[in-house]
């Protein structure tokens, strides 16, 4: 099976519309189009899990056409959230604002994610609420490995911590296969250019207890 997806960011919408002309993306639609495609990395939770839907990203536009203060402003609480920000984020610089245009005003796009061809038709809506309440529990259990390991300090934990780590990362399959995903992820992510996302997943690896990262956050993520 393939995946697909259709990406749209629609019509921008303004805490203050009406006033002067609004920013385009540079290459028009087709060039966001390219963007978004040559740039998504569909969230692995959500496409195993076939969570689909529309996240609100808000964000302002500097006069140079980079991007500030982004956040969600309507979405679901998982992993399609932090892809949509990412996305949102990664335009930063390749938008043209007119001369016009208030700087204050709040840009609102909605990324809208959706997969085809993935056997995702039989799946009922029940189970994917089910699966986005389980994303949420295990955040808080991965919050708990992640603690650990950032605050390790030699002499200051005991084996059976330890050992309590280890089985809460084997119930919630963090292993070798989980940790090669994340990699190649933010290996990705740094040929894109993102180099801000590829740091947070290599560092997110180092925080789950793994070395495999650590060359890589020697040499880009100072």
């Amino acid at each position: 099976m393939t995946l697909n997806w259709i990406l749209l960011l629609l019509t921008s919408l303004f805490a203050s519309a009406g006033q002067g002309d609004v920013p385009s993306f540079k290459g028009g639609r087709k060039g966001l189009q390219s963007f978004i495609s040559q740039n998504l990395i569909y969230p692995g939770y959500s496409k195993q899990n076939c969570i689909q839907g529309t996240i609100e990203v808000s964000f302002r536009l500097t006069r140079t056409g980079h991007v500030s203060d982004s956040r969600i402003q309507n979405g679901l609480g998982i992993d399609l959230d932090e892809e949509a920000l990412r996305i949102v984020r990664l335009s930063s610089g390749k938008w043209i604002v007119p001369d016009d245009f208030d700087t204050t005003n709040v840009m609102v796009m909605p990324v809208s994610f959706s997969l085809t061809d993935y056997g995702c038709a039989g799946r009922s809506a029940k189970q994917i609420k089910e699966a986005i309440h389980a994303y949420r529990a295990q955040e808080e259990l991965t919050a708990a490995i992640t603690n650990f390991y950032s605050q390790r300090q030699p002499g200051k934990y005991s084996s059976e911590d330890e050992q309590k780590i280890i089985q809460l990362k084997e119930q919630l399959g963090i292993d070798e296969s989980y940790i090669d995903g994340l990699f190649k992820q933010a290996v990705k992510k740094l040929k894109q250019g993102d180099k801000q996302g590829a740091c947070e997943d290599l560092h997110f690896i180092k925080n789950l207890g793994s070395s495999k990262a650590d060359k890589m956050i020697e040499a880009n993520c100072k």
